[in-house]
């Protein structure tokens, strides 16, 4: 049997109601078809945002555009002071890359490499992006699978993990980088129904240590329970935002009404 070393694992600042994240505006356009129409938020550090929608909402356009996997055709990002946006430097690939290095991407898909390790995967990114040594970022590397619960992984090949598994791993690649922030598109959707509390599990742990998250999702209960706000998405405008609690208590939207009763009558989790 295998156990995690016992160490120190450094915990990210809790609130201090500092933006950390904030949008004006934002737009993106497909020649003709405009996928967001002017979207606006702030994310405050320690905030975690339920983003929720029907399918074609923008969801994921969103959380594409923030990290610049998409380039925004209007609008602005600051990322704390730093102002990024589709007419911020997005041609020097470094700038991008160390912005990318500051916003965590968890995707739908876990998007490991098939001919690398567990461990590999995740060290590959803090060696060529963060420039640490081989050694510290293998040593953050299994201090991050102990977190994740999957510290007996490291020498295993992604095919030889389950869908649960290998979205853990995702995760730990993600806070290899020591984010400031994290995005999670659906991280759960590719995944059979028994697997999704492994993944979510994770995730509830690290917003009970004050990391900032923006998590787009479908597991209503999920995002109740652990979010601090609630943004709906509709037709690529911002439809209701604000405190989850509230938001889910007494939703003044009647698209967002309507939204929670499908959901709940289509048993969602």
């Amino acid at each position: 049997m295998h156990f995690c070393p016992v160490r120190l694992v450094e915990q990210p600042a809790l609130y201090d109601n500092k933006p950390a994240l904030r949008v004006a505006g934002l737009r993106k356009r497909y020649g003709p078809l405009e996928v967001l129409k002017g979207v606006s938020l702030t994310a405050r550090r320690g905030d975690v945002i339920a983003i929720l929608g029907s399918s074609g909402s923008g969801k994921s356009t969103l959380l594409r555009c923030l990290n610049l996997l998409e380039r925004p055709s209007d609008g602005h990002i600051w990322l704390g002071d730093t102002e990024i946006g589709h007419s911020t430097g997005l041609s020097d690939r470094r700038k991008i890359e160390a912005l990318r290095a500051r916003m965590g991407m968890v995707f739908q898909t876990f998007n490991l490499w098939p001919h690398k390790t567990v461990l590999e995967n995740i060290v590959e990114a803090p060696v060529h992006v963060r420039r640490l040594t081989r050694s510290d970022a293998s040593q953050k590397a299994k201090d991050l699978l102990c977190k994740v619960g999957l510290f007996d992984k490291q020498d295993a090949f992604p095919t030889h993990l389950s869908g649960g598994q290998q979205q853990r791993v995702a995760i730990a690649r993600a806070l290899a980088m020591e984010p400031e922030i994290l995005l999670f598109d659906e991280p759960t959707s590719a995944l059979d129904p028994e697997l999704v509390g492994e993944v979510l599990k994770v995730m509830r742990e690290l917003a009970e240590e004050g990391r900032t998250m923006l998590i787009v999702t479908h597991e209503l209960n999920f995002a109740r329970q652990v979010s601090s706000h609630t943004m709906f998405l509709h037709h690529g405008r911002v439809e209701e935002h604000g405190n989850t609690r509230e938001l889910f208590a007494s939703p003044s939207s009647p698209r967002f009404r309507d939204f929670l009763s499908a959901q709940a009558g289509g048993g969602a989790r």
